[in-house]
């Protein structure tokens, strides 16, 4: 090899180390005694490896991108395909007709929401209700620095949710929470209008049924200073639906 030559692959090695050509991990869990089917979006960014999979009871799978990334993960439950092919779920569907999706959920849904960072910096995430809830989901962690901590929503809103705002299954068992912003879509629930500050769009006693059930979840649109959550250095993540 030429000195020229070696000099240009040591330089596009060194492009490559410092331009953040690494993958980030998603290990995606089902620990609900029932299959679900997870789906994914991303909002800016590299393509996430998969937009959409069935996991059975106890089963897991991993998704890879290379960051930046930016988007959501979710799923989607009481999913079935009719006689023409067409696959549909009782929650969380994104309505693309198939096991992989093309659009975010339809909620009522509960979101994990991140932010990847390029080069090991430093990523943002956090568990959304503010579309509602379907399942309980955590998000831990593997590897990093700065204080990394797994965030948890363990409770069930299903089992505490109000008639207004439920969402019944073909046996009449509740399957999903609507948010009060979804099922009333007024300004003092959506955080709009005269209430598009946090001052005047505090928490409300629908909300509160939300954070009651995931202390550690978004709650509704201005509920940043508990709900957000930092990691750095490269970590990978664990999700986990009903941890």
């Amino acid at each position: 090899m030429a000195v020229s030559q070696v000099h240009l692959f040591r330089l596009s090695f060194v492009i490559l180390f410092f331009s953040g050509v690494y993958s980030v991990n998603f290990s995606v869990k089902n620990n609900c005694p029932f299959p679900i089917w997870p789906g994914t979006l991303t909002g800016s960014g590299n393509p996430l490896s998969t937009t959409g999979f069935e996991l059975t009871s106890g089963s897991a799978t991993t998704a890879t991108v290379s960051p930046p990334w930016s988007g959501r993960f979710w799923a989607r439950t009481q999913c079935s395909t009719d006689a023409s092919g067409k696959f549909s779920c009782g929650t969380a569907d994104c309505a693309s007709g198939q096991v992989t999706c093309r659009a975010g959920a339809i909620p009522p849904a509960s979101l994990v929401e991140f932010t990847i960072a390029q080069n090991g910096g430093q990523d943002f995430f956090d568990i959304s209700l503010v579309d509602g809830f379907n399942l309980p989901v955590s998000v831990v962690p593997i590897g990093g620095s700065g204080g990394c901590a797994a965030v948890t929503c363990a409770g069930n809103v299903n089992t505490v949710c109000p008639p207004e705002l439920s969402v019944k299954g073909q046996d009449g068992a509740v399957i999903a929470c609507k948010s009060a912003c979804l099922a009333f879509n007024t300004p003092e629930f959506c955080c709009s209008g005269d209430h598009n500050q946090p001052q005047t769009c505090p928490p409300t006693k629908y909300s509160m049924i939300f954070k009651n059930q995931c202390p550690q979840a978004y709650s509704y649109a201005y509920d940043d200073k508990t709900s957000t959550f930092t990691c750095s250095g490269g970590a990978d993540y664990a999700i986990t639906f009903c941890p």
